[in-house]
C-alpha cells in the first residue's frame, strides 16, 4: 500500500472517530495501535509500551498536577472577590472601565495559574452580574471574559507550555518567559480596543455614576487585594528567573502561594481541598491519556513513513518559509475551533516542528505562536472550550448565539496580536535571551 493512501486512510481513521464523539486519547492512541500493528508488526507493541514508560519517568510533568491543583484552590479563594471590587473602584469610572478592570483581573489569574477555565469561571460568576447590571452591553461583557480567560495558557506558567516543551525538547524556562511580552501585548490590545469602542459608543460599557467610585481613601485600602496575588507571582515566576528553582519546582511554589491565600480568606477548608483534588485527579488523568495517545500517534506516524509525504507537501506551498508559517497557522487555526488544544499540540508539533526548524525559525518563537492560536480557539466557535464554561453560568437572557457573535471583534483584536508576534519575533524571544543567555 502506498504511504499516500496509507496516510489519507490514518487521518481520515482518526477525523471520523473524533466526529462519532469518542475520547481523543482513545481515538489517539487506538487507531494508532491498529496502524502500527500493519504496518510493523507485534513487535512494534514494545516501542508502545517503552515511549510510555519514557512518558512517565519525566521529571517535568510533575508540574502539571501541582499547576492545575493550584489553579483549582484559587478559583475558590476569594482572591478573585477582592481583585475585582480594586478593579471595579479603579476603573469604574472610565467608559468600558469595568470590562478593562475584569480583563486585567484575568491577566492577573493567568499569572498565578496554568489552565484557562479558572479566570472564565471566576469572572462569569463575580463580574458579569455587575456589567449586566450598570447595563453594559451583553456581548462586550462576555466577549471580555472569554478573551482575557484565554490568557491562561499564555502568560506564564502555562500547563500547554509544559506539554509543547516535553514534545519539541525545548526548555519551559525559556518558554514560560517568551509568553511575558505577548500575554502583556494582549492585554493592552483587548483593553485599548475596549476603551475605544466604549468611548465611541458609550451604551455599550456606561461609566460608573459618581457615588459608586469610592472615595482615594476606600481606592487605596482596596490596593490590599493585589498582595497575594503578587507574592503568588513572585513565588512562581521570581523562583525561576532568580535560579532558586526549575520551572518545574516552581509549581510547588505556586501551590504554597495559593494554600496561604486560601487560609488568608478562610477557605482552606476539608471541603475545598477534597474538591480541589478530585478536579486535579481528572484533569491530569486527561492530559495524560492524551499524553499516552499523542506518543503512540507519533510513532505509528514516523513508522508508515509520512514524514517525506508531509515534506513533500509543505515543499510545494508558496511563499518560502514565511508562506510555510502561515500555512501551519491556518492549519492551526482551523483545528482549534474543532478539537482540544493539548490533542492539537500532540498531533500536529512532532510534524510542523522540524520544518520550522529546517527554516531557521526559533522554536521557541514557534510555540509562543502557536499557543497564541490555541489561546483564540479556546474563544472561537463552534467547541471553544471557553464557550461552554461561559454558556454554564450566564443568565437565561444570554444565548450560545450571543455568547458566539461577542467573541467575533476580540478574535478580530488578538489575532491582529499573532501577526505582530509573527512580524517581531522579539517580542517574543528578547526575554528568554536575557534572562537565559
Amino acid at each position: 500500500m502506498s504511504i499516500e493512501l496509507l496516510t489519507v486512510l490514518f487521518f481520515l481513521s482518526l477525523l471520523v472517530f473524533l466526529l462519532l464523539g469518542l475520547p481523543l486519547s482513545f481515538v489517539l492512541g487506538g487507531v494508532s495501535i491498529v496502524f502500527i500493528y500493519f504496518t510493523w508488526g507485534p513487535e512494534a507493541f514494545y516501542m508502545v509500551a517503552a515511549q510510555t514508560w519514557g512518558t512517565m519517568n519525566k521529571f517535568t510533568l510533575v508540574a502539571i498536577p501541582l499547576f492545575i491543583f493550584m489553579a483549582m484552590i484559587l478559583e475558590r479563594s476569594g482572591v478573585a472577590n477582592d481583585l475585582y471590587e480594586m478593579m471595579y473602584l479603579w476603573f469604574g469610572g472610565l467608559r468600558g472601565g469595568l470590562a478593562i478592570g475584569t480583563v486585567v483581573i484575568c491577566a492577573i489569574f493567568s499569572a498565578m495559574c496554568g489552565i484557562s477555565g479558572a479566570a472564565v469561571v471566576s469572572m462569569g460568576t463575580i463580574a458579569l452580574p455587575s456589567m449586566l447590571k450598570r447595563n453594559y452591553d451583553k456581548r462586550m461583557a462576555v466577549g471580555c471574559i472569554n478573551s482575557g480567560g484565554g490568557w491562561g495558557i499564555l502568560i506564564p506558567p502555562s500547563v500547554i507550555m509544559i506539554l509543547y516543551a516535553l514534545i519539541s525538547g525545548e526548555s519551559v524556562g525559556r518558554l514560560f518567559a517568551g509568553g511575558v511580552f505577548p500575554g502583556l501585548m494582549l492585554l493592552i490590545l483587548v483593553s485599548s480596543y475596549i476603551g475605544i469602542r466604549c468611548f465611541l459608543q458609550p451604551h455599550l460599557g456606561p461609566a460608573l455614576p459618581a457615588e459608586e467610585r469610592g472615595d482615594w481613601k476606600r481606592k487605596l485600602t482596596a490596593l490590599r487585594a493585589v498582595l497575594l496575588p503578587i507574592i503568588i507571582v513572585i513565588l512562581v515566576l521570581g523562583s525561576i528567573i532568580f535560579g532558586i528553582t526549575t520551572p518545574t519546582e516552581s509549581a510547588a511554589m505556586g501551590v504554597l502561594g495559593a494554600l496561604i491565600s486560601a487560609l488568608v480568606y478562610r477557605q482552606l477548608t476539608w471541603k475545598v481541598m477534597m474538591e480541589a483534588n478530585v478536579r486535579t485527579l481528572k484533569l491530569t488523568g486527561m492530559i495524560m491519556w492524551i499524553l499516552f495517545g499523542a506518543y503512540c500517534f507519533s510513532a505509528a506516524y514516523h513508522g508508515m513513513g509520512a514524514p517525506q509525504l508531509i515534506e513533500d507537501i509543505m515543499g510545494h506551498i508558496p511563499g518560502g518559509p514565511w508562506g510555510t508559517i502561515i500555512f501551519i497557522q491556518i492549519v492551526i487555526f482551523l483545528l482549534a475551533m474543532v478539537l482540544d488544544p493539548a490533542g492539537i499540540m500532540m498531533i500536529t508539533v512532532p510534524i510542523f516542528l522540524p520544518f520550522v526548524i529546517a527554516h531557521g525559525f526559533d522554536p521557541i518563537w514557534f510555540g509562543i505562536l502557536f499557543i497564541i492560536n490555541m489561546e483564540i480557539g479556546y474563544m472561537t466557535p463552534p467547541f471553544g472550550f471557553n464557550l461552554f464554561y461561559m454558556k454554564g453560568i450566564v443568565p437565561p437572557s444570554i444565548t450560545m448565539g450571543d455568547i458566539y457573535r461577542s467573541v467575533i471583534p476580540f478574535t478580530i483584536v488578538e489575532s491582529i496580536g499573532l501577526a505582530l508576534v509573527m512580524i517581531f519575533p522579539e517580542i517574543a524571544t528578547w526575554l528568554p535571551n536575557a534572562v537565559f543567555g
